[in-house]
């Protein structure tokens, strides 16, 4: 984690825009002088009242917004009925992990993909389980290796696991924050972020304490399933200064450019109190359909330099191309080198089924214009003089 990460929110859509000049009315006369030649070569047929023609013209060459009517329609796709679907995960994933341009490598990283025969408290379990984790530690690598090595274990301990797996999860990170700080062997002033995820069958709940992200890759299209805790964001922002903290140039009390971590104990109070540096995770719970085809979870190194959607754009070209995760998070963390990221990298692709995404095909947008007032005298003219 650097300190001052800035995050890409460049929107995952693309944005159309209609826009008016004076350089675009001689393309509209252009157009309107080509229709109405169209128009005269119908001779034996009587030209409509003009009040109800509708010309249709290139999208070049669009006049004023309040001056057209858009009629837009699109095909969506048919998602199936959540209580309906027959949809039952197949776990695969793979992960990269590279240091960057950092001296050392302070990240963490999980990837189970077969959780039942690998916990014995959920053993017999006719679902299938996995569990992910990325782990951005600052500070050194203490923090991140202990909450790694542990965070599982505090979740099936918990007593609320597995009928309640929300409550689990939240005790599991509070729990593993206050171990590592009666852990005397080891630094308790290094930190790390916390972001996993957590699924049995057709049910995924994300976990997430800083600025690490998940991101579900949804035919194409990304939904982020989590939230960057960055100190100016404005529920961060009014939860720190609510508890006393300030927040200079971006980082909490001057030091730290994330809002939420587990570690950092010199800059946390007595356990069990309220503190500005939390380590409570928020939690986003999703059921899987076919439409979900993978998860992108990345530290802050990838995202920095890197939209959510281009990240999903970009593995589901890949998974297309070879449908190997794990090719593909290394395909990632080169991009994201190529940018010249400044922190560390950790990636993991976490793909649903066995078969690569499919081929998308959309229909044609229709896109129906009716001509303005002033085109419409525009034609009127050109063809009264015509005549």
């Amino acid at each position: 984690m650097h300190m001052a990460a800035y995050t890409d929110f460049s929107p995952p859509f693309a944005i159309v825009e209609g826009s008016y000049s004076k350089e675009n009315t001689s393309a509209v006369k252009d157009e309107l002088l080509e229709g109405s030649k169209e128009l005269k070569m119908s001779d034996d047929k009587p030209l409509r009242d003009p009040s109800v023609v509708r010309y249709s013209v290139n999208s070049t060459a669009l006049v004023a917004d309040t001056d057209l009517d858009f009629e837009i329609t699109e095909k969506g796709f048919q998602h199936p009925s959540e209580g309906q679907s027959n949809f039952e995960p197949i776990f695969r994933s793979g992960s990269c992990a590279e240091k960057g341009p950092k001296q050392y490598m302070e990240d963490e990283h999980i990837c189970i993909d077969d959780l039942v025969n690998h916990v014995n408290e959920i053993a017999g379990s006719t679902s299938p389980a996995a569990f992910y984790g990325v782990f951005d530690g600052h500070g050194g690598t203490d923090a991140a290796l202990f909450v790694r090595n542990n965070i599982l274990k505090f979740i099936m301990e918990d007593p609320c696991f597995p009928m309640c797996l929300e409550k689990a999860l939240k005790n599991a990170f509070l729990k593993a924050d206050y171990a590592f700080a009666d852990n005397s062997s080891i630094d308790i002033s290094s930190g790390t972020t916390a972001l996993t995820a957590l699924m049995f069958g057709r049910n995924m709940i994300v976990a997430n304490a800083g600025d690490c992200r998940a991101v579900l890759g949804k035919r194409g299209k990304a939904i982020e399933l989590s939230k960057d805790h960055k100190p100016n964001s404005a529920s961060e922002r009014h939860r720190i200064e609510k508890l006393g903290g300030v927040i200079y140039d971006g980082y909490l009390n001057g030091q730290l450019s994330i809002a939420r971590a587990l570690g950092d104990w010199h800059m946390k109070g007595p356990k069990g109190s309220a503190y500005p540096l939390s380590a409570e995770p928020e939690l986003q719970e999703t059921l899987l359909t076919e439409d979900d085809e993978f998860l992108i979870m990345g530290c802050d190194g990838l995202w920095d330099v890197m939209s959510s959607q281009c990240a999903v754009t970009m593995a589901r070209k890949e998974l297309m191309l070879h449908n190997d995760p794990e090719r593909c998070s290394r395909e990632l963390v080169r991009e994201a080198l190529k940018r010249n990221t400044c922190d560390n990298l950790t990636v993991i692709v976490i793909c649903f089924s066995p078969d690569p995404p499919p081929r998308i095909e959309i229909p044609p947008t229709r896109i129906c214009r009716s001509i303005s007032v002033e085109g419409l005298n525009l034609l009127k003219s050109v063809l009264e003089s015509n005549s």
